[in-house]
């Protein structure tokens, strides 16, 4: 079972580090630097943080390479929406 487990988890490892070099090298390419896409992020919560409340420690955001286009793609985990003030409606 162990070996069976270990396999799983190995390829697992093996997938996200793949992942992680092929954003890196998109990053490159874009000359996107890690400070601009920590940026990108806070910006992406500081927008939303009036409208909903979100699990930050959840949330991933990453670039997509499709035949030649570069998309944004965010997965933020929403635990509520606010209720805004009537003034705002």
């Amino acid at each position: 079972m162990q070996r069976i487990l270990g396999k799983e988890a190995n390829r697992a490892s093996k997938n996200i580090a793949a992942e992680r070099l092929r954003l890196v090298l998109m990053h490159d390419r874009l000359d996107l630097t890690p400070q601009m896409m920590d940026s990108l992020r806070s910006d992406i919560l500081k927008v939303i943080a009036d409208y909903l409340e979100i699990d930050e420690s959840g949330m991933e955001i990453a670039l997509q390479r499709s035949n030649n286009s570069i998309a944004l793609v965010a997965n933020i985990p929403v635990v509520k929406m606010k209720r805004l003030p009537a003034s705002a409606g």
